[in-house]
This record gives C-alpha cells, sequence and structure tokens, in this order.
C-alpha cells in the first residue's frame, strides 16, 4: 500500500530535502491526459521555474482578510518554514490585509533568496471586512504597483496579476497602465483573475498574459476550459481556495483515498491537482506551521490513474 510521508518523519527532513519533495522531472509545455501530470516544476512566462506547490499568503491577515493578524510572530515563522520547505511561489495582494500581507512577506523574507517568486496582484479595492470592490482605472493601477514595489522592497515585480476586471472599465485601459508599469521595467510578467477564456484572449490583445489565478477545487471545477485553455497555451493556472476555503472539501471518494494512502483529505485534494495538468500552480494557504508542513508533504503523494479518475467523476 502506497503511504504519504508522516508528519513525524517530514518535519525531521532536512531544509534540503524540503525542497527535493518539490523539485524533480519536468514536462514543460506538453499536454497531457487528465490526471497524468507528473512535472514536478513549471516555468512562468518561459523564465520562472517554479515548485508547483506554492504558497497563498492571504490567511496570514487578520479575521476577514483585514488587519494584522493577532500573532505577527506567528505569521512571519509560517513565511520562514514556507520557504525552507522548498516553496518558491508565494502569492498575495494588496488588498489582502490591506497592505498587510504584503508588508508580512518583507518582513519575514527580505532580503529574498534568489530563486523566490513573490506573486501579487492589483485592482480590487476593500471598503472594509469582507468586503471586495474592483477598480481597474488605469491611474489606480499604476499606483498600485508602486505601492506594491515599496511594500515588498522590490525593484521589480516577477508577476503581477489583476485582481479583478473591473466591469465599468474597459478592459483594454485596465491592462494598458500595467502594460506601461512593464515597459517601465517595475512588473516582469502579467496574469489575471477570476478571467473566462474570452477574457483571456481578449486580454492577450494588449499584453501578453503568462498566468491566470481562479478558483478551482477537487469539488469546484467550474473553470475546468479554462485550465485546459492554459494547458493548450502554457499559461499557468494558480487555483484558489484549492483545498476549498473555510468549507474545505468533503467526498466519500476523497475519504476512501486519504485511507488508502494514510493521508489527509486536504493532502489528497492537493495532490488530485497536481495530477490534474501540468500547468496547475496550486496556491494553498495557511497560518498554522502544522497545516503549511502537511500541505507540502502532498507534492509528494501519488494517486493511481483509478484514484484520479474516481475523484474526478
Amino acid at each position: 500500500m502506497n503511504k504519504t510521508i508522516t508528519r513525524r518523519k517530514f518535519v525531521g527532513l532536512s531544509v534540503a530535502t524540503g525542497a527535493t519533495i518539490l523539485a524533480g522531472g519536468k514536462i514543460l509545455g506538453s499536454i497531457s491526459a487528465p490526471g497524468t501530470a507528473t512535472n514536478a516544476t513549471f516555468k512562468i512566462g518561459g523564465d520562472l521555474e517554479v515548485n508547483r506547490l506554492g504558497f497563498g499568503a492571504m490567511r496570514l491577515t487578520g479575521e476577514g482578510v483585514w488587519g494584522w493578524p493577532p500573532d505577527r510572530a506567528n505569521a512571519v515563522k509560517v513565511l520562514k518554514r514556507t520557504v525552507e520547505l522548498g516553496v518558491n511561489l508565494i502569492d498575495t495582494a494588496d488588498a489582502y490585509g490591506p497592505e498587510v500581507d504584503e508588508l508580512l512577506i518583507a518582513e519575514a523574507l527580505h532580503p529574498y533568496p534568489k530563486g523566490l517568486l513573490i506573486a501579487t496582484k492589483g485592482g480590487n479595492t476593500r471598503p472594509g471586512p469582507g468586503q471586495w470592490v474592483p477598480n481597474g482605472h488605469p491611474d489606480y493601477l499604476k499606483g498600485c504597483v508602486d505601492k506594491s514595489l515599496k511594500r515588498l522592497q522590490l525593484e521589480r515585480i516577477d508577476l503581477y496579476q489583476l485582481h479583478r476586471i473591473d466591469p465599468k472599465v474597459p478592459v483594454e485601459e485596465s491592462l494598458g497602465a500595467l502594460k506601461e508599469m512593464q515597459s517601465a521595467g517595475k512588473i516582469r510578467h502579467i496574469g489575471l483573475s477570476e478571467v473566462s477564456v474570452a477574457e483571456i484572449e481578449r486580454a492577450r490583445k494588449v499584453v501578453p498574459i503568462v498566468s491566470v489565478q481562479n478558483r478551482y477545487n477537487v469539488e469546484d471545477r467550474k473553470w475546468d476550459n479554462v485550465i485546459d485553455y492554459c494547458e493548450k497555451e502554457n499559461l499557468g493556472f494558480l487555483p484558489w481556495f484549492p483545498v476549498g476555503g473555510g468549507r474545505g472539501v468533503k467526498s466519500a471518494a476523497l475519504d476512501a483515498v486519504a485511507k488508502a494512502h494514510n493521508a489527509s483529505v486536504y493532502q489528497v485534494a492537493l495532490a488530485w491537482l497536481l495530477q490534474r495538468s501540468p500547468v496547475m500552480l496550486p496556491i494553498p494557504g495557511t497560518s498554522n506551521i502544522k497545516h503549511l508542513e502537511d500541505n507540502v508533504a502532498a507534492a509528494k503523494l501519488k494517486l493511481t490513474p483509478e484514484e484520479w479518475k474516481s475523484l474526478a467523476a
């Protein structure tokens, strides 16, 4: 019987071994049948190689993704441990806190280790806790980029994502502003969030797009067609809520596979995503170091074709 690595053994691994869990062979730019992806790394934009299991930093902020965390020192420890475990893709946004998340990342990790990709987003405002209002006006977005650079203590943001398309502003204008910032050397690559195939194609007429971040997990597959499009075009796909967010993921099939591998349903859900497509870049988030370690260990869990299909049904 295949078994995923136990937490006790995992925690005892060296930093180098932790990184090895996320490294390995790769098949970049190739189309695979669902459930057969085996590459451990992916090159965002063709030149930024990352381990495919990343980290979403949103949960490090206060309740309602608002304000500072109740235990700031713990948030810093989680970020440091994330990098120790070999994760080199961290996703954030200026709206998380707001501003708090980016400041925490800089506090914990600057000066940044070589190869660490910090992806941030702009274009979603926060009038209050639990409130999200898009703002795609060009001048606002340019200001967002400059402020994120300052908070993150970066000279250039390697992956800057339009957090939401503003229905009140033509996307050509919003992306035109980001294209200007890219030309100025402040952005390396541009991505989108919560978009359809048609919206991606429209955006690509304005500026090269290298990634898409939509909500997706084993029980929420609304964007299957977007993943297939991303795979065809070799665009990275960063699923948010990869293990269901606050509600989690639950099913008899998940329970059965988890039991067979002596793993948690969350580890199985992440393994399912990693095998779904070679362009899939899950970004599970947590403020708990144990959960972080368990999530990273999921990169080593391999589902059989039959198990993958049982979950995809």
